[in-house]
């Protein structure tokens, strides 16, 4: 690479750097600029080699937050963009779901446009690139907030955030795109993979209008392996369309030229994926909401001991609730295990003096946890333990779902005592009465 080739975008992207208001992830300047010019690592070249690219092609970027992977996509000479690398994620912040205002730490999720001047070869996080947020669709929506980044630090308030040696190696790759003369890279932001388990087990999401419609883009590419035209209209992404004539984000949309080819193997695409989610439904597959405490990272990183942002909201992972066809979390669910009985399960001494068999211990399942999301505590368990004796022989397992949480002002059942007693008092009533019928026969 030549640094007079270089030079002009290096500075646009130090300007355009010095005036972000920090408000994502604070992309403050650092005077150690020469890691912007690191050679693309030599494997890294063999696998473009490979694939049939070269470093100066042009490049597009994806991303996908559940599975914390970032993606780099290289076009090849017969105009199809092939995958070069996939980088483990080393950190995102807030949960699934587009970011929509200043501070929410959400990472966000649509198309983006990454320009040259976009480019921050003196960022505070090592190095970094803008992503483009907010787009014609956010804007649409109202939606605020500014300087959402890819860098490194493996820190993230709201940014996709990368280890110091990832982002040298993607910055690196964007900038040889640049220098090969593309003026915009494409990235793609997912929730997840639009694969049909992850939609099924999503179905019932806040989100899923919105995501449906990133699929719209997401199975574009998958046809096409191209570049996904985007327009933005009547508050709507449109892919896969040119427009004639003027538009706006939020006015109608205009007349729109489409390839009918890619149309018809797109709707094929989805009508397989619809078909897929139908049949997990019918097989079972519960409806889910992940919780994060505060977003994720790839399992790779797990245990290596890094320096990334809010450890203690990674060490238990997500939580996976279960919701019913309402969208609300399940109540909760007692399960009764009992097995064919044997000699390891016959009361010993000890066992018929009180001591229960550990056998005799029953699994109870515990409600789905609440979220800041308007879930609600599901409840207690209805019984802690349950025990059986050596008589039982069913070697099933019974599972016992209320329809709903039992009413705290139920009337309870009459005490046990009190109705064995009732037959001693209603003997002690007629004998007083019989006393008192003597009495007034003597009185007379």
């Amino acid at each position: 690479m030549k640094l007079s080739t270089w030079r002009a975008p290096l500075l646009a992207a130090g300007l355009t750097a010095a005036a972000f208001a920090l408000a994502g992830c604070d992309d403050q300047i650092d005077a150690s600029g020469g890691r912007s010019l690191a050679a693309i690592p030599q494997k890294t070249m063999a696998l473009m080699d490979n694939i049939g690219t070269t470093a100066s092609a042009p490049v597009l970027f994806r991303a996908y937050k559940k599975e914390a992977v970032f993606e780099i996509w290289k076009k090849k000479a017969d105009g199809q963009f092939a995958l070069l690398k996939s980088y483990p994620m080393c950190r995102w912040s807030g949960q699934l779901g587009p970011k929509k205002r200043e501070g929410d730490r959400q990472v966000p999720e649509g198309f983006y446009t990454i320009t040259p001047g976009q480019m921050n070869p003196n960022s505070h996080y090592y190095l970094s690139f803008n992503v483009g947020y907010p787009n014609a669709y956010d804007r649409a929506w109202d939606r605020t907030g500014a300087d959402i980044m890819v860098h490194g630090i493996c820190s993230s308030a709201g940014c996709f955030s990368m280890t110091d040696p990832q982002i040298e190696e993607i910055y690196a790759i964007a900038r040889e795109a640049f220098n090969g003369g593309q003026r915009e890279i494409q990235f793609q932001s997912y929730p997840f993979r639009m694969t049909a388990e992850n939609l099924a087990k999503e179905r019932l999401d806040p989100n899923i209008a919105f995501w449906k419609e990133l699929k719209n883009g997401y199975d574009h590419f998958e046809v096409t392996k191209a570049e996904v035209p985007v327009i933005v209209c009547n508050r709507h992404y449109v892919f896969g369309a040119k427009a004639e004539g003027e538009y706006s984000a939020r006015g109608a949309c205009p007349k729109l030229i489409r390839d009918d080819t890619i149309e018809t193997d797109v709707a094929g695409l989805e009508k397989q994926d619809d078909r897929a989610v139908a049949a997990l439904v019918a097989k079972g597959v519960k409806p889910v909401r992940l919780v994060y405490a505060d977003g994720g990272q790839n399992p790779y990183f797990a245990h290596k001991g890094l320096d990334e942002s809010r450890p203690e909201a990674l060490a238990e992972g997500p939580r996976e609730i279960v919701l019913g066809n309402d969208g609300k979390p399940l109540p909760a669910v007692v399960e009764v295990a009992s097995a064919a009985p044997s000699k390891a399960t016959t009361p010993s001494r000890n066992a018929r003096k009180g001591a229960p068999a550990p056998a005799a211990t029953a699994a109870v399942a515990a409600a789905a946890p609440a979220s800041n999301g308007g879930l609600l505590e599901s409840g207690k368990s209805l019984m802690n333990k349950l025990f059986r004796t050596a008589a039982d022989t069913s070697p099933t397992v019974q599972v016992f779902e209320p329809q709903s949480p039992i009413p705290s002002d139920a009337p309870l059942p009459p005490r046990r005592a009190a109705s064995l007693d009732a037959p001693v008092r209603m003997a002690a009533l007629h004998e007083d009465a019989r006393k008192r019928d003597d009495a007034d026969a003597n009185a007379q």
